[in-house]
């Protein structure tokens, strides 16, 4: 009886670990390099959208910012529409979350 719980338990270990693996797996960061061509902070000011323009492909991308740091960085106007910026962010089907947002000159 031991044995079959023992099992049991292993196998729904195993079973939960591989879901995460899967949904961690269905994201996917990327990193791109670009200029601000428009900043929209939220009524609420805990988060905001930040389109992109991609340097490389010349793309423009909308990426949604909830990060304490940057929003202030927008509230301040230390990163401001026509800055380029580095940034890192997790592609999860249509919505683009932001990692990292940085100005490519500092800050």
């Amino acid at each position: 009886m031991k044995k079959i719980s023992s099992v049991i338990i292993v196998f729904a270990i195993i079973l939960v670990a591989s879901f995460t693996v899967i949904r961690t797996a269905s994201a996917e960061e990327v990193k791109i390099t670009g200029v601000i061509s428009k900043i929209e902070i939220a009524a609420d000011q805990k988060s905001a959208i930040a389109v992109i323009k991609d340097n490389k492909s010349s793309e423009s991308i909308t990426i949604t910012i909830t990060d304490e740091a940057t929003l202030d960085k927008f509230k301040d106007k230390r990163i401001l529409e026509g800055d380029e910026i580095r940034t890192k962010f997790e592609k999860d089907g249509d919505k683009n979350t932001s990692k990292m947002f940085k100005k490519t000159a500092g800050c």
